[in-house]
This record gives C-alpha cells, sequence and structure tokens, in this order.
C-alpha cells in the first residue's frame, strides 16, 4: 500500500481529512483517550514553558537594568567631562573652546569632592557638586527631579537628594552644616601645633578664619529625586561660590560639563577635545566615567543568557524522553501503519510533529508567563518583601527603587526560536529509531 492509499484509508475512517498525515498522527498519540494532554506531555510542556520564561524574565531585567541605567547617568551627569584631576584656573578658556566644537551644545563649570554633612547630630560623607544653575541648567535637566522645594541655589542654599535627606532627617526650610576637607586637616593642624607649643599665643578667629575655610551653614531649599540610588544618597549641590569657598579654590574650579547634540556623539566630541588640549586637560565621556558598571551589567547579561540557555536544553531532553516512552507505548501501532506502506520519513515527521507541537505550546505559555511576571514585577517583589521578608531588590545595592524591565523583539525571537529548534532536534533520535522498527518484530506477538 503506497503513501497515497494510506493517507485514503486514514480519510475513509476519519471523514474529511483536513490536517497532514503526520501532524493529524502527532496529535492523536499527544491525546490520550480520556484526556486532553497526558502527564508526561504536560511535563514536558512544563519544562518548556519553564526554561523560556525565566531566560524571558531574567534577559529583560538586565536589558531593563541597563537601559535604565543608562538612562539615569544621561539624566544627571553631563555627556563630556573636562579636568586636570587638579584645579582649573583657565576655565573660562576652556570653555570658549569647547563652545566652539559644533557638536557642543552647552558647558558649565563644576566643583566636585567628598564633604562632610552635619544636622543635629546625624554626620554623612556624601559628595558635594558646587554649579552655576543656570548653566547647568543647559546641561542637565535638574528642575525636573526636584520632588521637594524647588531648585532654587541662591544665596546660602543647598538641594540635596532625597535619600541623603531622610538619613539626615532633614526637609526644605532646614539647616545643614557642611565642612570641607579642607577645613578638617586645617583645624587638626592647627590643634596639634597649639598642643606643641603650649606657651605660643593661640590664634583669633579672624587669623584662622584666613587659613582654613569655615564650615557652611546652608539652608535646604530643594528635594530631588533621580530614580538612582547613588545619587539620590551621596549627591548635595551647592552654588559654585560656595563649593570655591569650602575647597579654598578662589577662582578656580575642579572641571568642565559639556552637553553635546547627541549622546553617543560624545566620543567624537572627547576626541577632539584631547587634541586641542594637548595633556594640559583632558576629557572623558559619560560611557567612560561608568564604563566597569556598563561592562559588568553587558557581561554578566550575557553569562545569564547562557547559563539559563541549559534549561532549554533540560527541556529538550525531556521531550526526548516524552518521545521515547511514546514509541515504546505505541510500538503495535507504528508497526501497524508500517505494514499498511508508511516510508521512513512520514514514521520520522510524526515523531518531528510531535516534538514541534510541544514547542510551539511551550512557546505560548512561557511567553505569556514570561509578560506576567514582567507586568507585575513590582508587585511581586513588594508582595515578597511583606508577605516572606524575601528583599530581591535592595535598592542600596542595585541604585533602582523598581526594578528595571525592558522586552526586545529580537530577544524574545531568538528565546522562542531557540527553544523550539531544541524541541525539534530532541524529537530526532526517537524519531530515527521508530522509523527503523521492523513491522514484523512490531506485530509477532499481536
Amino acid at each position: 500500500m503506497s503513501a497515497v492509499e494510506l493517507q485514503r484509508v486514514y480519510r475513509h475512517a476519519n471523514g474529511d481529512l483536513k490536517l497532514p498525515f503526520s501532524l493529524f498522527l502527532a496529535l492523536r498519540y499527544l491525546k490520550p483517550k480520556r484526556t486532553f494532554l497526558s502527564i508526561i506531555t504536560l511535563i514536558s510542556v512544563l519544562g518548556v514553558t519553564l526554561g523560556i520564561a525565566v531566560l524571558l524574565i531574567v534577559i529583560s531585567v538586565m536589558t531593563g537594568f541597563d537601559h535604565e541605567l543608562r538612562q539615569k547617568v544621561l539624566g544627571f551627569e553631563p555627556h563630556v567631562v573636562v579636568t586636570n584631576n587638579e584645579i582649573l584656573g583657565n576655565w573660562r578658556e576652556i570653555m570658549k573652546q569647547a563652545q566652539a566644537l559644533p557638536d557642543v551644545v552647552a558647558v558649565a563649570p563644576f566643583i566636585q569632592g567628598p564633604v562632610i554633612a552635619e544636622h543635629e547630630g546625624r554626620v554623612i560623607i556624601p559628595q558635594m557638586r558646587g554649579i552655576d544653575p543656570d548653566q547647568e541648567q543647559r546641561i542637565v535637566d535638574l528642575k525636573s527631579i526636584v520632588k521637594s522645594g524647588a531648585f532654587d541655589l541662591s544665596g546660602d542654599s543647598i538641594v540635596i537628594g532625597i535619600d541623603l535627606a531622610k538619613n539626615l532627617g532633614v526637609d526644605v526650610g532646614d539647616k545643614i552644616t557642611i565642612y570641607a576637607p579642607a577645613n578638617i586637616r586645617g583645624i587638626l593642624d592647627e590643634l596639634k601645633h597649639e598642643q606643641a607649643n603650649p606657651k605660643e599665643k593661640s590664634k583669633t578667629l579672624a587669623e584662622i578664619k584666613n587659613e582654613v575655610s569655615l564650615p557652611a551653614e546652608l539652608t535646604v531649599t530643594g528635594i530631588f529625586s533621580s530614580g538612582r540610588y547613588t545619587y539620590d544618597s551621596g549627591i548635595l549641590l551647592v552654588p559654585l561660590h560656595i563649593g570655591q569657598e569650602l575647597y579654598s579654590l578662589e577662582d578656580g574650579v575642579h572641571g568642565i560639563s559639556i552637553r553635546t547634540t547627541e549622546p553617543y556623539r560624545a566620543e567624537a566630541v572627547k576626541t577632539e577635545l584631547n587634541r586641542i588640549f594637548n595633556h594640559t586637560a583632558f576629557a572623558e565621556t559619560w560611557i567612560d566615567r561608568n564604563k566597569e558598571l556598563f561592562d559588568a551589567i553587558r557581561v554578566e547579561r550575557n553569562m545569564m543568557f547562557i547559563i539559563l540557555l541549559f534549561i532549554s536544553i533540560v527541556a529538550a531532553f525531556c521531550v526526548m524522553n516524552t518521545l521515547i516512552t511514546v514509541t515504546v507505548q505505541k510500538t503495535r501501532e507504528i508497526g501497524t501503519i508500517k505494514a499498511l506502506g508508511a516510508s521512513m520519513g512520514q514514521i520520522i515527521s510524526v515523531f518531528v510533529a510531535q516534538g514541534m507541537i510541544i514547542g510551539v505550546l511551550g512557546n505560548i505559555t512561557g511567553l505569556s508567563l514570561a509578560l506576567l511576571v514582567v507586568r507585575f514585577r513590582n508587585e511581586l517583589k513588594e508582595w515578597l518583601a511583606q508577605v516572606l521578608h524575601i528583599h530581591i531588590f535592595p535598592p542600596e545595592i542595585y541604585q533602582f527603587s523598581q526594578i528595571p524591565a525592558e522586552i526586545v523583539p529580537r530577544d524574545v525571537a531568538i528565546i522562542c526560536l531557540t527553544a523550539f529548534a531544541f524541541c525539534s532536534l530532541a524529537a530526532l533520535i526517537p524519531a530515527y529509531f521508530a522509523a527503523r522498527l521492523d513491522p514484523v518484530k512490531a506485530l509477532r506477538y499481536e
């Protein structure tokens, strides 16, 4: 009996057969008599589902983490920074040279370094950033991230991060005392000098003030929230002249901030600036300043993809085990079909079709589960923290108050197609052995 005649037999026995012979028989093998799917098939589909879901969730979170981190960095840091790791005395000339470049939109001076912040006995050592508010606003939109108060740096004022404000216990209108490291060193040196020379006349307050910068008492006018824990818990903004006084820089600054026409044009601007300055100063892009962090995220993402891919490989072995079991259970049916004239290719296609069906079902359920978890990821995080006291994304470690995630269609396509290919390939081994089955031996004891 030929394959065409065999198809007619099935059409006659089952009415108008709309499915191909191999797919029809594959569905019959996957569909037991009393239940829609067998337990073993359910386990195989579940394995593929979990493999795809876990891989998609992790890759989406890692991609979102990288994207969100870049957005947060660009929302608070300039595209290019020019400095010499000391004091820029000719910073106005450097600003003019940088402003003359075609890709440069705005420039602004800054002072940045560690200080000691004190309020009602609470002491923290954050990073102080002294800025000209009008010029800095052209570099970074700081007004948009101020959540309480206003972006006001006129007079003796200060704007601080929301987490830093909580740690110090301050609100808008409170005063903070800021000590620069030079203050501490100068006062300690003076105390040691007086202890070593007790008979020497002590210096007056006016004399000490001329030698060291006295602490600055500043009023909190605004509290910002950038969304990145590092900034919100460790940065305070002060007027440029306050920063110069605290660090005793007179008219000098620590560096120049530059905004380019497009963030990824920063590398070209950096190259041109380094050529102009010829080692008297050097430029760094926002990627250079955060290179270790971005590289770590990229390497971790690739490693997680490779490691979690093995879950899909394990699921493929589950599919293989399922089809081997089906081959053993359906020995008589396979022998009968081969005796009726089914070719080796048709038998192989029956079992490959089973693997493909399991792969499709696993893709659909795995993708659905991944989308559901990604959609409610932060609600799930809060539930785990409140009910089970499991903190899976502490902001002080990961620098974000919420779990970022971004589903990229390209990643979805690669993961789903890879899992589908594994399931299809896993079906080839049992399909090959089933196709080589001798119908005489299969029916000998029937």
